[in-house]
């Protein structure tokens, strides 16, 4: 039984290319371009993963987490960050927000598999 997984990212090949890693992995995928349009298709319905780059327009990736952290269904969600952004600074304002996770792009489809699979055991 595979995942259900949010992608959201600004460039639609990154959201092809995560999304065409874990649909061959058995897992359904969900896409948005920004933050703000993750949160209208979200709602209240639960996924099982959501994956976030952070610079984007509307709302950027860490905004995102914190709105999903304060929603009492996804307060507990893993939220993985998929983005350029290597700058300890940032990663620490992920963690803060309540990032899971930190993934520096490029990457590799097996690391991505590896890290979706450590935190949705």
């Amino acid at each position: 039984m595979g995942l259900r997984v949010l992608a959201v990212d600004d460039s639609k090949t990154m959201r092809d290319m995560v999304g065409f890693t874990l649909r061959n992995a058995g897992h359904e995928v969900l896409e948005a371009g920004d933050g703000q349009e993750a949160l209208d298709k979200l709602g209240d319905d639960r996924v099982d993963l959501i994956i976030t780059d952070v610079n984007m327009p509307r709302m950027d990736g860490i905004q995102l987490i914190k709105e999903l952290r304060s929603n009492n269904v996804h307060k507990t969600t893993p939220i993985l960050v998929l983005t350029t952004e290597s700058d300890t600074a940032k990663k620490n304002e992920g963690r803060a927000a309540g990032a899971t996770g930190w993934i520096v792009k490029p990457f590799s489809p097996e690391k991505l598999l590896q890290v979706v699979a450590k935190v949705c055991p």
